[in-house]
């Protein structure tokens, strides 16, 4: 049965006194100096030896309470952006391998011709290049094959400055991602994540927790254990990221895990994992008055491109919009926990996406699209139908449903799926052989290559 609430308000207090407990009585391990001396300095209890910081419980109820007087889009269709996938899946050679330079200029030329010049990303992590210099090393490459390059992913603070100097030399500025703050779970706010925290709270940028804790692991396995801990992660975040820069503004996002006994597989998108997110968003809106959003079909169980694995996303994506009202994306190609990037189900994605878009329509009852001339001229349908009439000509296109991959008919075996996918690979191959490479940086590059040798020199 479809429950309207999950959390109701006399089970909200017990819930805020477990979240209070941990964070006064458990606190966050914090390997950052920044951090730690601006927590002391709003009035936590922090050991520098130890790396612990101790939130008391009047601290973070007086944060909640000016916080929560601080307080739909739909999703645009996927494309080539920052998923950083570690494996590509290469479905004409029947392949999944470690991510490489080659598959992500493929990436990024598909992405260039998708987008028509609307910006690709940092789309995989590339395993064939030293990790100090990833961030620059796909930098370059997609500032010599995209039209509108997007911004790197900076794995780390000291990458950053790289990255700007690099951006400077292509004429944009500030040219880095920050990306996601996933701090380990539970409670940890690890050395490399929390340098990047520390400085990109400091500079203003909108920060929160992407939040992956995991019942059974990271949290208690009980949905109420889940709550309290994954809370207190979340507003321990807050609150340091308030004490680092009182103006930054907040956020976050929680994608929920949970742990088959049986296997170890830790599922995002298993039906107790999705109860547990939205659960612990719902209290979190009710206690603190901020809305934290569902992680979305990105992260999904399925193990190869196809069409179960887009109805899966979709299935992901629309559960979420059911249970907090926030519109979802299908996802960009991306399965298996959000590790595979596959450009067959990137294109299969986006025309889920566009068919999905479809239940965003508006009526417009206008004299042409009630149609009574046509329905008087039917009449009854005895001696012809409304597929014959010129009102059906004039506007099948514009009111039905015509995928150009999937088929409408349904799911009729793996032969059909197969037949699906050639086609959806001929597609892609289609759109490869219109790309274009951009011309006249030969000189940005250079000097952009000239960075990266310094920064080589320098980092590694």
């Amino acid at each position: 049965m479809f429950q309207k609430a999950l959390v109701t308000d006399d089970q909200v207090e017990p819930l805020v006194e477990g979240v209070l407990t941990v964070l006064e009585q458990v606190g966050v391990l914090c390997q950052n100096e920044d951090m730690m001396a601006a927590l002391d300095a709003a009035g936590a209890k922090v050991d520098y030896a130890a790396e612990r910081a101790w939130f008391p419980r009047e601290m973070v109820q007086e944060f909640i309470e000016s916080f929560r007087q601080e307080n739909a889009t739909v999703p645009g269709m996927p494309g080539i952006g920052t998923q950083v996938a570690q494996l590509f899946h290469d479905y004409e050679h029947q392949e999944t391998r470690s991510s490489n330079k080659q598959d992500f200029i493929t990436l990024t030329k598909l992405g260039d011709v998708l987008h028509q010049g609307g910006g690709v990303g940092h789309s995989l992590s590339l395993t064939d290049v030293p990790p100090a210099i990833e961030p620059m090393a796909a930098g370059l490459l997609l500032a010599e094959y995209a039209h509108n390059p997007g911004r790197p992913f900076a794995w780390r603070v000291d990458q950053v400055d790289w990255l700007k100097e690099m951006g400077e030399a292509l004429g944009i500025e500030d040219w880095y991602s920050w990306g996601a703050v996933c701090f380990a779970h539970p409670l940890r706010f690890d050395r490399d994540t929390a340098g990047k925290f520390a400085r990109r709270c400091r500079e203003g940028v909108s920060t929160g927790l992407t939040a992956m804790p995991v019942a059974g692991v990271t949290t208690p396995v009980t949905v109420e254990g889940f709550i309290v801990v994954s809370s207190a992660e979340h507003v321990a975040t807050w609150i340091t990221a308030r004490a680092l820069n009182p103006e930054v503004g907040l956020g976050g996002s929680m994608w929920a895990g949970t742990v088959d006994m049986r296997t170890g597989w830790v599922s995002y998108s298993a039906f107790d994992a999705m109860f547990y997110a939205f659960a612990s968003v719902e209290f979190m809106r009710k206690w603190c008055g901020k809305t934290i959003p569902v992680g979305g079909g990105e992260y999904c169980d399925a193990k190869a491109p196809g069409l179960y694995t887009a109805l899966e996303k979709a299935y992901k994506a629309m559960t979420i919009a059911a249970f907090t009202g926030q519109p979802k994306g299908v996802g960009s190609g991306m399965f298996d926990e959000g590790k595979v990037m596959s450009t067959v189900q990137l294109l299969l994605d986006r025309e889920v996406s566009e068919s999905v878009g479809i239940l965003a329509g508006k009526i417009d009852p206008t004299e042409e699209n009630i149609a009574l001339e046509s329905i008087m001229e039917v009449g009854l349908g005895l001696g012809t139908s409304h597929i014959e009439t010129e009102h059906t000509l004039r506007h099948f296109r514009s009111s039905l449903w015509l995928p150009e991959l999937i088929e409408r008919a349904g799911w009729a075996g793996p032969e059909q799926e197969k037949q699906v996918l050639d086609k959806t690979q001929a597609k892609v191959n289609e759109l490869l052989s219109e790309y274009e490479k951009p011309e006249g940086r030969e000189d940005q590059l250079a000097a952009m290559r000239a960075v990266v040798e310094r920064a080589k020199a320098k980092l590694m």
